[in-house]
């Protein structure tokens, strides 16, 4: 059977002449996405002052965007890829441009890149909804930890400090007492001043003693006994010594990681932005913890409409600021239990005006046979409302004894609770049970608005539709944690601090929003007529908004907490041209960096 022609020994290789790729490659939706945004507002900031001319930031985005795609994220890495992949060179345009890993690197850790990529996520969802692939009935959240770009050995943690600052300072009282008990001449602050700007004055002095007492040691002639000034010399050489090796070397420290640690309790050398948190990726399964970042995400039919990183390792206070980033309004909000708190119910219901889908930690133990058997749980005692007393299965009252409020330590949220102790009854047995092992009078505390809330979550999560919306939870967001984890092979960030790294994770899910768009748009090709349509619009449509918006803000009305939704998807001000208020959307973000009321506030 003969074989196909092959050589190798050629000295040239030629290349057709056309470089293209197939109609259904994710790079053609890159290209047609990135093209449709406006970044007029960012292309001065990438402009260099002098020098070469700087990339354009549209090819930056679609090169990371692809790269991120293929499980690229090493600057190097991605730099091999434009030099010899031919769709991201089709993405480029221009085969003979390279940039190389440090150009790749800035451009991602870079401040306006930061704000581009908003702009991407909000143009993104606007996308989804006029392509009718996300609606406003549920959202889902939940996070991840992601392994940051540090040493896993550089933690300094918080207790460490706290246990060795004191007696840090303890030994350098002691040695100011050493100091004034010598005939060293040496001015020592107040104890009141700050003690890292008294070790240091004391050593300025000290060094200054040393040098004139090596001028006067030259010059003295020998005497018995040997000399005084030596022997001081050596003294206050022993202070030196200990001051500049160790107490104010160890005092800058520990004062510049309390100034890093600010609400955490460790972080590391190597990333100062990153806390040291329990990872599932666990080989040694010994529990160790490894320096990383709490990944937040929202998603709707497996598309990443939101996201956060944050420095917290728990979940359940990521809740509230995640939320209040949101643009728009859904009418259920569905979480995992690590999410269920007190002031997290409050926020939804009260704040955000929605639905919250979310289990208390506590809500699956409750609901086993086992639990409501128990006679020592309080949810399976009597009550009595006329009388507001408990009774237990021994047949214990337990009455209102007294009301107080405790303030969480970490959130600052104030929760009431009654107490109620139990009675001494004129039964010997009765007297007996209503007694602890120590001789004291049993006690509960009840908190009636948590247990309010426990009711409602449960009446919530048992109503068979939204038991159906809290259901897909699970085929929800795992999914696009494992697709990120293990498709695109991002387990660690290749970036350190906390900006440059929420940047980088954005490209990445980005990336994987993209990828399921072009699955989609593979399966159902009536897709690619909208984003064709949608992308021709918001070009040709620019200067005809532009003044509408003008208009639009000039406008003094007062604005509503869940106005935004109904300009951004339901306003009748632009007709039927939603795609033209998605502009609108974008010229506004571009624009004005703030917050989701000051938002709201501008745009009405």
């Amino acid at each position: 059977m003969p074989y196909k022609q092959y050589n190798n020994n050629q000295t040239t290789l030629t290349f057709p002449f056309g470089m293209s790729v197939p109609e259904d490659h994710i790079v053609r939706v890159i290209s047609l996405f990135v093209d449709g945004m406006n970044l007029e507002e960012f292309t001065a900031q990438y402009r260099a002052g002098r020098g070469r001319a700087a990339f354009a930031p549209k090819m930056m985005l679609k090169m990371l965007l692809f790269a991120y795609a293929r499980g690229v994220t090493s600057g190097h890495k991605i730099q091999e890829l434009v030099q010899e992949n031919i769709p991201m060179k089709w993405l480029i345009g221009n085969p003979d441009i390279v940039p190389n890993a440090r150009t790749i690197n800035r451009f991602r850790s870079a401040e306006a890149t930061g704000e581009l990529i908003k702009v991407a996520y909000l143009q993104f969802r606007l996308l989804l909804t006029n392509l009718k692939l996300i609606d406003d009935e549920a959202i889902f959240i939940d996070g991840t930890k992601i392994v940051a770009d540090a040493n896993k050995y550089s933690f300094v943690w918080r207790k460490s400090v706290e246990r060795y600052e004191p007696l840090l300072d303890a030994k350098a009282n002691a040695l100011f007492e050493e100091l004034m008990q010598t005939d060293a001449d040496i001015d020592i602050k107040p104890a009141d001043d700050d003690l890292l700007a008294r070790m240091t004055s004391v050593a300025e002095q000290l060094d200054a003693k040393i040098v004139r007492l090596d001028q006067i040691i030259e010059t003295e002639k020998v005497t018995v006994g040997g000399s005084k000034n030596k022997q001081l010399r050596r003294k206050l050489k022993k202070y030196t010594h200990l001051l500049h090796n160790d107490l104010i070397a160890r005092k800058a420290r520990y004062h510049d990681s309390r100034a890093l640690f600010g609400d955490r309790n460790s972080f590391s050398k190597t990333d100062h932005d990153a806390t040291f948190m329990m990872m599932k990726e666990d080989p040694m399964n010994n529990g160790q913890t490894k320096p990383g970042y709490n990944l937040q995400i929202a998603t709707q039919n497996q598309f990443v409409l939101y996201y956060d990183v944050n420095q917290r390792p728990t979940d359940q206070r990521t809740l509230i600021p995640f939320l209040k980033q949101l643009d728009r309004h859904f009418r259920f909000v569905v979480a995992d239990a690590g999410y269920g708190s007190e002031p997290n119910y409050d926020y939804i219901t009260s704040q955000y005006h929605a639905v919250p889908l979310i289990p208390y930690t506590m809500y699956l133990k409750e609901l086993s046979r086992r639990y409501r058997k128990d006679p020592t749980k309080r949810q399976n005692w009597q009550y009595d409302k006329t009388l507001d007393c408990y009774i237990d299965a021994d047949g214990v009252q337990f009455r209102r004894n007294k009301e107080y409020d405790r303030t969480d330590k970490q959130t600052g949220t104030i929760r009431h609770f009654i107490s109620y102790e139990a009675v001494a009854d004129e039964d010997p047995e009765l007297a007996k049970l209503a007694l602890t092992e120590k001789g004291n009078l049993r006690r509960i505390a009840v908190n009636p608005h948590w247990e309010a809330q426990k009711e409602s979550i449960r009446a919530h999560l048992t109503d068979e539709d939204q038991a159906i919306v809290y259901a897909t939870r699970k085929i929800e967001v795992e999914p696009v944690f494992g697709n990120m984890k293990h498709n695109l092979n991002f387990t660690r960030s290749s970036v350190r601090g906390l900006e440059p790294v929420r940047q980088e994770l954005g490209l990445t899910l980005m990336a994987g929003n993209l990828q399921k768009l072009a699955i989609l748009i593979d399966v159902h090709p009536d897709l690619l007529k909208g984003l064709l349509k949608w992308g021709s619009i918001c070009r040709t449509l620019k200067v005809r908004i532009a003044k509408k918006v003008g208009k639009k803000l000039t406008r003094d009305k007062k604005p509503t907490e869940l106005s935004r939704n109904i300009l951004v998807e339901r306003s009748a001000f632009f007709g039927s041209f939603d795609l033209c208020l998605s502009h609108f959307c974008f010229q506004v973000c571009n624009r004005f960096t703030e917050t989701r009321q000051d938002f709201v506030g501008r745009v009405l």
